[in-house]
Formats: structure tokens, C-alpha cells, sequence
């Protein structure tokens, strides 16, 4: 929101400079951005009036002119610009005047005509960024008069940043409510009288959708002259808060927006064929907005319609076919309030972005609608002419917001606060702010008023309190926060735990967005078909992620791209799966992802890197599951992921569950991603990492171990990481080392079978093992391994 130091002012008389202004809303909780002059730096610039225009004798653009600057003073001066006339009131700046860009003026010859002097346009003087033409003034603009002292441009503009809950601060009217408390002066606020009906014409109107726009004025107004100016005033106080002007019609609407905070619209009374509806957007709908763009509208969208379709998309942006134009005579005003909900996130949907849209969408004052129809009314009939009829208006009033009286006990405002205020001084503060208090016994009771929509509960009275009392003055003390030991189950695993091991690995954690590009999961994640977001934020991030690596794979490439050759990454986070079975049709997985490219380390004198492998990132994962204190749980097996390499590649089961991929990711995944090298991912459930053993004390046995050897003839196909976890499952509490010492394949082995040779190192903590138990022991491993792989003893 923009505001100029002048007009603020106006409404709360004062004598503070525009920083000091700035300091005390900024303590009061509404940031300024910045403070800048309203206009460029020049000096010597005064009202002039041409005295004669003629065409110069060597051009077929430029104008000789003679203009008056004072009582006794005229200068010749050569101007191009076209609107140049006899008896126009215009900006001149003087020889020695200094314009900004530090652009000085001489005197000069144009063409051969002498020229002390020049006639500017706004452009020139920093008053707009575009022009088409020098400056017209009013006839009676008083000539000689410094441009400065007349138009008032010892001005400056105050830029504050909003948070989304102050839409009551979107117009100076709100600004000086709330300067207004802070300073404890009353504010001038406009007296707004009705304007009287001259004309019985009205224009039928219906609210079909109720709930999204519960209030609905209209107001018919004949025969204005839009060829007429706005007034030089309310051009300035325009351009001062960022606007141009454009037509009567137009700036009236903006300027009352400006200063009350109410949208307004008009339609081209003639344009309109039936009544006006205001509903929901009818399937395949499309409009044609102001801006020549069509639009295809969505069902849930409020429009304004009449019998021949939509004419306007409801609080954002009106249509073409009934906009008011230069030739446009009758006009119909609008002057509406649109529920918040109704118009959030739809102006973005349809790539707008308004100032209605912006003041909608946050919530206007749902009591102002008829003061901005005739405030409006009032200046439109003063500048373009007319007759306006009757205000006829459609409410339905169980539908606008509804306040409830806020009960706050003071011994609350002092505990929050910290500090003691005294009551008159409180009741003081919510009264300049609308809130009607009402003290009884201990405590005060407010009411939110109806242009504030975050004032709802206790603690809201107690901020409002304190920003009018000034957070400034509130003693700064230490905060007390007694330490509380909290309960954990030893046997958790914390994602904290996981992450730290992750970074002692020599990882680094990224924090991707949840939405990403649904291309990319069609190539990493094609089985799971992503959820579309039906307004993102950009094209580039429509879906929600299936996988963590679509994320991971856009951090490596940003980095690869910024030569960053040798990547250890990882992220942790929720994964979102279309499930009909889940809540809201959604299942969140929590997931655990890590990316590695590139050399095992960095080059040195003793010899170049050694290239990532799969090996590396499955020795990390194997870390990784460490942590539960269940390796045996845990089964790297060959797995079919269509974005990995099928070869170099493993599915990570837990007692028989898929929860995790580990592998190099695909050639042709590679390419279509724009990766220029090796990539290798993993990615786990962390339900399948949050519980783990819980390691106990157990002394040294002081009896003798015993080993034993195996020899298998088993599948080539078996992984050796089943054979030992298959063993350790199955040799019992006795079992204190297993291990592969040799794997044979050649004469006197059948084809597809190996031998693979094992050592099983058995010990008792409190005897020595007997035969028999070595027995009972060794038949367990063998029929266990017989009954999971087909595996045979070798002879």
C-alpha cells in the first residue's frame, strides 16, 4: 500500500515529518518499506501560458510559440509537442532551470529560431513514466507560479509492506484510523452525504450466490461526458499512490478505492441487455476481459451476468463488451461486497493480479458499500455531469459476517503484555479503534469491527493493546523457560538421528519444494500417477512429489551446472501417493532420499579419485540401516525400478516389505533429466528406520567358541547378503560371527550353481557348547537354507 504524506495529513492534522510518520507505523506493526519523493528533482520550473502557437517555417513538427511566465516576462520558445495551443496553461522551465537527470536548460536555436526555455511534459519533470505530450494545467493556474508550490510537490510517498491480514489499512482511510490512535488525534474523516435521485431510472439486479456476495448495490447514472478531466487534484493524489488517470468514470472508481478501501466498477448502461445476476460461472463459460484476454471459466468462479452471459469476474476485473468507453453516456455503478472466500486464489487461477482482486480477496468493509456508492456518485456528477437515480441494493444479511463480543479480562492484557496499562488508557485505544469496548467488573469486552477480519479471540484484543500502547515501551525481560525433561522410548529412531548420520557420511541436506514438475516424475516415479495441483505456484511446480528424488535430481543438476562436480545429497521429507483407501484420498509417506555423483575424493599427488560405484551408495544405505540395530532384517534383493539401471540395482525389503530403491539411475532417465554423468539414488521409508534394537551389556564368555565351515552349492542367483541374514536368523542366541570366506563356480559344479563356503563362529556365554547343541545348531542352518534357496551341502 501506497500513501502520500499530504493526504494523510489532511485527515490527521499533525506536524511530524514523513520518516518520523513512518517510525511510529512501523512500531505499531505496519513495516515501511520506503519513503520517496513524489516527484524527480528539478528547480525553476513555473505555470506558464501560451500567448501564440504558430508551425515553425522549417518543420513540419515543431511549434514557435511566445508564452507569458510572468506579469512582465515572455519568452520564445520552440516546442514539438502536439498538443501545444494558444491559451493552454502549461509547465515552463526557464533558462538556468535544472531538470531531473541534472539536464540544465540554455538557450538554443532550433532549426534557426531562437528558444529560451522549454515547455515539459510530466515525463520530463519525474512525474510519470510515460507522456504523450507537455503538461496541461487549468485555465486558472496561476501563471508565474512555481510548478513545486502549485501543485503541492514538497510531497513524499510512503510505502508500506501489509501482512494479509491488514486489508483495513489498503486506503488512507484505514492508514489514518490507525495514525490517528497512535498520535491520539481525532481524524477528519470526509463527510459523505447522500446524493438525492434525479432521475426514478433503475436497473433490475439479483443475487443468485448469496453467500459469496451477500451485499450488492447498483446505481443508474445517464448522460455523463467522459471527454471532460478529472480534476487536477484527484489526478495528483492518484499519481502520487501509483496510478494514471484515465477517464472521470475510472478515476472516481480508483480514487474512492484509494480512500476508502472499496472497489467500485461501472458497466456501459447500454451494453447491458436484461437484469444483472450475480451467480456462479456456468460450465464452458468464457469472457472477454478489458484487457482483450479470454478467459475460460472455472464453476467455481462469481460473475456478474447479464442475460446474454458474464460481463465481469466478481471483486477482480470487469468484462470488454460492457466496459465503459470514450463514447459510453450511461453508466451503471456497482458497489458490492464479495465474501473473501469467494475471491481468494481466483485472480491468480486466471493469471490476474488487481487491486480489487487484492483488497477482495483479504476482506473489505462489509458497511461501506453504500458511502462508496454515493462518495462516488458525488464526484462522478461534479466532473462528468449527469443524473443519477435511486441506490437500489440486494442484502442478505444472515450471510455477511456476524461479530461477537470479545470478553478480555484485564489481569490477561497485563499477563500477556507483561506490563500494567491503565484501564481508561485501554478502553481508550479500542474505542479510536472501533472496537466499542464495555467494561465490566475485571474485565473489558470489545466487538471486531467491520474492516477488521483477524480479530477474533482474546489474545487479539491483547495485540491490539500493545501495538497502540507501543511495543517500544514494553520493558525488554529475559524470558523464563524452565527446562522439562521429555520422555523418548529408547528403541526410537528420530529423523534428527538419521539426518546426523547422513551429514557425518559426508552428505549435506537440501530442502526441496513438495511440488515439483510432473515430467519429471513420469520419468523417475511412472507407476504412481502424481496429484495435479489445480493453481500452482508455476508450471514448473504442478504436482505433488511421489518420490524425494525429483527434488534431489533438480538440486544436483543446479549445482552440476555451477561446477559442482562431486555431490553427496540427501533429503528427508513426505511423499504424497493417490490412495482411495487413504484420508482425503491422499497417503503421505515419510521418506528418506540420498543422491552421490562424481570421485570417492578429491584428486591429490598420490592418485586421481576412484569413480563413485554402486557399491558406495549401497555401503552408505548399509550404514543407514545400522542405525535400527536389525541388519538381519534387512534384504538387498535384484529389483525392477524403471528408473534405475536394471543391472546396477537392488530393492531394500525389511522381513519381506518393500521399503526402499537403491541403484544408478537409467541411461535414458539420465538423458531426459539433462544429467551429463553417473547418478546414484536411494530412497527408504523411515517407518522402516524410526524403531531399532536396544543394545544390552552382555560380559565375555570365558568358554571356549567353536567354529564350523559349510559348503553350499547354491543358485548363482542368490545373492550373498541372503545367505548370511538367512544365517544369522536361524542360528540362534549362541551365534557370534558368520562369515563368506570363499565362492567357487567351475569343474565338478552343475551349471548356474556356485559353492559358496561360510564359517559359523558359536559361543556360550556361560558353558562350554556339547556336541548336541552344535548339532541342533548346524541342522537349523542347513534345512534353513535347503527349504529357502534349494542350497545342498558340497561333498
Amino acid at each position: 500500500m501506497i500513501f502520500n504524506k499530504q493526504w494523510l495529513d489532511e485527515l490527521v492534522p499533525n506536524s511530524l515529518s514523513a520518516d518520523e510518520v513512518s517510525d511510529i507505523i512501523t512500531m505499531a506493526g505496519l513495516e515501511v518499506d520506503s519513503v520517496d519523493p513524489v516527484t524527480g528533482e528539478f528547480s525553476g520550473v513555473v505555470v506558464g501560458e501560451v500567448l501564440t502557437c504558430a508551425d515553425h517555417p522549417d518543420s513540419d513538427h515543431l511549434h514557435v510559440t511566445t508564452v507569458r511566465v510572468g506579469e512582465n516576462e515572455v519568452l520564445d520558445i520552440v516546442c514539438g509537442a502536439p498538443n501545444c495551443r494558444q491559451g493552454l496553461r502549461v509547465a515552463c522551465a526557464k533558462v538556468g532551470a535544472v531538470l531531473p537527470g541534472n539536464f540544465r536548460i540554455k538557450p538554443a536555436k532550433l532549426r534557426g529560431v531562437p528558444s529560451n526555455g522549454m515547455l515539459c511534459s510530466a515525463k520530463e519533470l519525474g512525474l510519470s513514466e510515460e507522456s504523450n505530450g507537455i503538461i496541461e494545467f487549468p485555465a486558472d493556474a496561476p501563471v508565474g507560479t512555481d510548478i513545486h508550490d502549485y501543485l503541492g510537490l514538497d510531497d513524499q510517498a510512503i510505502t508500506v509492506d501489509l501482512t494479509a491480514n491488514r486489508a483495513d489499512c489498503l486506503s488512507i482511510r484505514g492508514i489514518a484510523r490507525e495514525f490517528g490512535v497512535l498520535t491520539g488525534t481525532d481524524v477528519r474523516y470526509p463527510e459523505i452525504p447522500a446524493v438525492p435521485a434525479s432521475i426514478s431510472d433503475t436497473f433490475p439486479a439479483q443475487v443468485a450466490d448469496t453467500e459469496g456476495c451477500p451485499r450488492y448495490l447498483t446505481r443508474v447514472i445517464r448522460n455523463v461526458d467522459l471527454s471532460r478531466k478529472s480534476p487536477l487534484w484527484m489526478q495528483e493524489k492518484l499519481r502520487r499512490l501509483g496510478m494514471r488517470s484515465l477517464d472521470p468514470v475510472v478515476d472516481v472508481t480508483n480514487y474512492v478505492m484509494l480512500e476508502l478501501g472499496q472497489p467500485l466498477h461501472a458497466f456501459d448502461l447500454d451494453t447491458l441487455q436484461g437484469g444483472i445476476t450475480v451467480r456462479k460461472a456456468r460450465s464452458d463459460e468464457k469472457i472477454v476481459l478489458l484487457s482483450g484476454q479470454e478467459a475460460s471459466l472455472s464453476p467455481d468462479t462469481l460473475v456478474i451476468a447479464d442475460d446474454a452471459g458474464a460481463v465481469a469476474l466478481a471483486g477482480i476485473f470487469g468484462g470488454d463488451r460492457t466496459g465503459v468507453k470514450a463514447g459510453t453516456v450511461n453508466i451503471l455503478l456497482e458497489s458490492a461486497f464479495f465474501s473473501p472466500k469467494a475471491i481468494k486464489n481466483r485472480a491468480r487461477s486466471y493469471g490476474l493480479d488487481t487491486e480489487a482482486a487484492h483488497r477482495f480477496e483479504r476482506g473489505v468493509d462489509y458497511r461501506i458499500q453504500a458511502a462508496a456508492m454515493e462518495r462516488a456518485t458525488r464526484f462522478i456528477l461534479d466532473i462528468a455531469g449527469g443524473e443519477a437515480g435511486p441506490v437500489s441494493e440486494t442484502v442478505c444479511e444472515e450471510k455477511l459476517p456476524q461479530p461477537e463480543r470479545i470478553n478480555v479480562p484485564f489481569s490477561l492484557i497485563k499477563e500477556v503484555l507483561g506490563v500494567s496499562i491503565e484501564r481508561n488508557a485501554v478502553t481508550d485505544y479500542l474505542t479510536r479503534l472501533g472496537m466499542e469496548p464495555e467494561v465490566s467488573g475485571d474485565a473489558v469486552s470489545a466487538i471486531s469491527p467491520s474492516w477488521r477480519y483477524d480479530i477474533a479471540i482474546p489474545v487479539d484484543i491483547c495485540e491490539e493493546v500493545a501495538r497502540m500502547y507501543g511495543y517500544d515501551r514494553i520493558p525488554n525481560v529475559d524470558p523464563v523457560a524452565p527446562l522439562r525433561m521429555i520422555p523418548r522410548h529408547e528403541a526410537q529412531v528420530s529423523s534428527w538421528d538419521v539426518k546426523s548420520l547422513l551429514a557425518d557420511m559426508g552428505y549435506h541436506e537440501v530442502i526441496t519444494y513438495s511440488f515439483v514438475d510432473d515430467r519429471s516424475l513420469s520419468v523417475l516415479n511412472p507407476a504412481e500417477k502424481p496429484i495435479i495441483l489445480p493453481h500452482p505456484i508455476t508450471s514448473e511446480m504442478n504436482a505433488m512429489r511421489t518420490t524425494l528424488w525429483a527434488g534431489l535430481v533438480n538440486a544436483a543438476l543446479y549445482n552440476m551446472n555451477r561446477q559442482a562436480s562431486d555431490l553427496r545429497l540427501f533429503e528427508t521429507g513426505l511423499t504424497f501417493i493417490s490412495d482411495p483407501d487413504a484420508e482425503n484420498g491422499i497417503r503421505q509417506e515419510e521418506m528418506a532420499g540420498g543422491l552421490i555423483t562424481g570421485g570417492s575424493s578429491r584428486e591429490s599427488w598420490y592418485g586421481k579419485p576412484r569413480d563413485l560405484d554402486f557399491y558406495d551408495i549401497k555401503g552408505d544405505v548399509e550404514r543407514l540401516l545400522e542405525i535400527t540395530s536389525g541388519n538381519a532384517e534387512f534384504d538387498f534383493v535384484t529389483g525392477v525400478h524403471p528408473a534405475l539401471h536394471p543391472g546396477v540395482s537392488a530393492a531394500i525389503l525389511r522381513n519381506g516389505e518393500h521399503v526402499g530403491d537403491v541403484g544408478l539411475i537409467h541411461p535414458s532417465v539420465q538423458k531426459a533429466l539433462g544429467l551429463k554423468k553417473k547418478v546414484f539414488l536411494f530412497q527408504i521409508k523411515m517407518r522402516a528406520l524410526s524403531v531399532r534394537g536396544i543394545t544390552a551389556y552382555a560380559d565375555f564368555s570365558k568358554f571356549p567358541s567353536i567354529r564350523r565351515d559349510y559348503a553350499m552349492v547354491i543358485d548363482s542367483s542368490v545373492p550373498a547378503a541372503r545367505i548370511l541374514n538367512t544365517v544369522r536368523r536361524n542360528a540362534g542366541a549362541l551365534l557370534q560371527d558368520v562369515n563368506i570366506f570363499d565362492i567357487y563356480e567351475g569343474d565338478n559344479i552343475a551349471a548356474g550353481k556356485k559353492s559358496v563356503a561360510f564359517s559359523v563362529v558359536l559361543q556360550s556365554p556361560d558353558r562350554t557348547l556339547e556336541d548336541s547343541d552344535i548339532q541342533e545348531i548346524n541342522d537349523r542352518i542347513v534345512s534353513s537354507l535347503r527349504e529357502s534357496f534349494g542350497a545342498e551341502l558340497r561333498e
